[in-house]
């Protein structure tokens, strides 16, 4: 009887492993990044080209490898990070597995070229699916240079899993973020398509951020510092006024290695509590530094899920470290005892005598006497005089039925119910409308229509309003200007990323500028992976959601109906733009059985 079980073939079985640990180009872009800082790089350069698919490629000043070291770094189980199995258990490096490089190299074209401090030469590689096609001697200074090219060219399967380039480069943008926010005294250079998007020199923690996110990001931030026998605790949190409803802005670093820790979250949340609306999320970026025996970061191939030995403790120490930063920096609501020094009695008043108080006595006054009231008719104003001398004109009425009467006048009387929905009594039912779906609907379809011919009328900015963009809502504004100058927008891109906008749509009031085209960045970031979505109707929701009419909000009688009349002129009713129901239906019938 012949054997039915056989060993595969190494090439098999990289393409196996490449399956658990390269998952996009996003995945290749974080193991090459973590393998140059692991090189001990001073400065570190990114180039991909079609987010990832064409060209990733990777170039740092760092170690560099010999020859031998170059051939051994493709095969499986090969690392210079660990000897034996001890080291798993004080991992100071990020990368230890040694699949990373083979597994890359089973799916893709690869090009290596690197030098040490002490070779004269550099040393070349060349694999495709896993096999080396050339070994050869090349020029380059010290350090190491990984080109990989047509990534999933042998699975064809995975390569038309990948999502959009826009998508796909917004999680290679994640994966910069993550290295680069972990080692600040790092250079890192970004490069997509021949565009260099970032330029982060060396600085620090708070520099860098500033650097990623934007120079405001500076004034958001409250520091955090702890510092017990169980860990270190450093970084910084977001104030309580700019969280946001999307993540985005939460970084958890431990040992300078990006983890996911759902568990720690709630424990930054539970010290945010009451500061934030429900909903929202608080944005930190704190570094975790403990004894590597004390964790197990050998639990997940992305190497981004850890196990801690005193979980319940690091819960209470980061809890308790947020929430007293918080009230350092005046960030939670406090009672203040201390009373203003203007209330204050000067001491040098002992000594001075007491002067009674001036007493003015009327008169001339009697209780006794009384006026009797005098009412007065206020004139009208003698409107009719303006229309003296104009032709008089019969005004005819048509004929309408009773019962038609009855209804007109009953869909009149609207009423705002809880500051959240409106109220519509009808002959046979009544309507209950969520006003601020349905104000979204109104605006959703006005912008959309400006967009779509072109019309959308502008009014002109008295002072022109400037914004500072980083690197990535750089990109995002180059995908919705179009749509935004179709708005009614006048927009004006100057140097060193600044803004300018000198006219908006008349349904945008200029207070509302900044917030609208934050938000506007913010969801176009969320929305892209919906490839299926334009650009104009992405930019028409999030500029609907942003100006519509809020809960809460109160309106007058007028503004209920006129909020009326605009929506039922909607080409759709039933679903808000973000696919929501907008109103219910109650039924006379079904109210009189609630009530029998």
């Amino acid at each position: 009887m012949s054997a039915k079980i056989s060993l595969l073939p190494d090439h098999v079985a990289n393409q196996i492993a490449a399956g658990e640990v390269i998952q996009r180009p996003a995945s290749v872009v974080k193991e090459l990044l973590e393998n140059a800082v692991d090189a001990n790089a001073k400065t570190i350069q990114l180039i991909i080209k079609n987010a990832g698919k064409t060209l990733v490629q990777v170039i740092d000043d760092g170690e560099g490898m010999s020859n031998t070291d170059l051939r051994l770094a493709f095969e499986r189980h090969a690392t210079s990070k660990i000897k034996v199995a001890e080291d798993l258990f004080a991992l100071s490096t990020k990368g230890f597995r040694g699949e990373a490089l083979a597994s890359i190299a089973a799916i893709a074209h690869v090009e290596t070229h690197t030098k040490t401090e002490d070779d004269e030469v550099s040393h070349c590689l060349k694999i495709e699916g896993s096999k080396v096609v050339e070994q050869s001697l090349s020029t380059q200074p010290q350090g190491t240079s990984i080109a990989v090219k047509s990534l999933f060219y042998n699975v064809p399967a995975r390569r038309n899993f990948l999502k959009s380039e826009q998508v796909e480069l917004r999680h290679v943008i994640d994966e910069f973020h993550r290295v680069a926010l972990a080692h600040p005294s790092i250079k890192f250079l970004f490069f997509n398509n021949g565009t260099e998007l970032f330029d982060l020199p060396p600085t620090g923690f708070k520099k860098r951020i500033a650097g990623i996110f934007g120079s405001k990001w500076e004034s958001q931030l409250v520091p955090v510092e702890e510092k017990t026998s169980l860990a270190t605790l450093s970084g910084f949190v977001v104030k309580p006024s700019f969280a946001k409803k999307t993540r985005g802005q939460q970084f958890f670093f431990v040992n300078d290695r990006f983890i996911k820790s759902p568990f720690l979250h709630h424990a930054v949340s539970a010290a945010f509590e009451g500061l934030i609306r429900p909903g929202f999320q608080p944005g930190y970026f704190i570094n975790l530094h403990v004894d590597p025996k004390s964790i197990d970061i050998n639990i997940h191939p992305t190497k981004t899920e850890v196990k801690f030995e005193e979980e319940q403790s690091l819960y209470a120490i980061l809890r308790s470290a947020v929430k007293h930063s918080l009230g350092i920096f005046q960030v939670m609501p406090t009672l203040d005892f201390d009373q203003p020094t203007s209330l204050d009695v000067p001491y040098n008043f002992k000594d001075k005598a007491g002067i009674p108080p001036p007493i003015e006595v009327d008169v001339n006054f009697n209780p006794f006497k009384s006026t009797p009231p005098s009412f007065s008719k206020p004139k009208e104003p003698h409107w009719e005089g303006l229309y003296s001398g104009m032709n008089e004109v019969e005004i005819q009425s048509e004929s309408m039925p009773q019962a038609s009467l009855v209804e007109v006048k009953e869909t009149t009387r609207v009423f705002q119910l809880f500051s959240k929905y409106i109220v519509c009594p009808l002959r046979t039912h009544m309507l209950v409308i969520d006003q601020s779906r349905a104000h979204q609907r109104v605006l959703y379809e006005r912008f959309l229509n400006a967009i779509t011919n072109k019309k959308g009328l502008s009014q002109q900015l008295l002072f022109p309003f400037e914004m500072i963009l980083n690197p990535q809502q750089l990109q995002l504004f180059g995908q919705v200007e179009a749509a935004l100058e179709m708005l009614g927008f006048q927009l004006s891109l100057e140097a060193e990323n600044k803004l300018i906008i000198k006219g908006a749509p008349e349904l945008c009031p200029s207070s509302k500028i900044e917030t609208v085209v934050e938000s506007l960045l913010s969801d176009q970031e969320e929305e892209s992976s919906l490839a299926h979505f334009s650009h104009a109707d992405q930019v028409a929701k999030s500029m609907a959601k942003s100006l519509a009419i809020k809960s809460g909000e109160l309106l007058n009688p007028q503004e209920q109906q006129a909020l009326l009349d605009d929506f039922f002129g909607c080409k759709e009713t039933t679903v808000s733009p973000f696919n929501r129901q907008i109103f219910i239906t109650l039924e006379k019938t079904e109210i009189e059985q609630k009530l029998n």
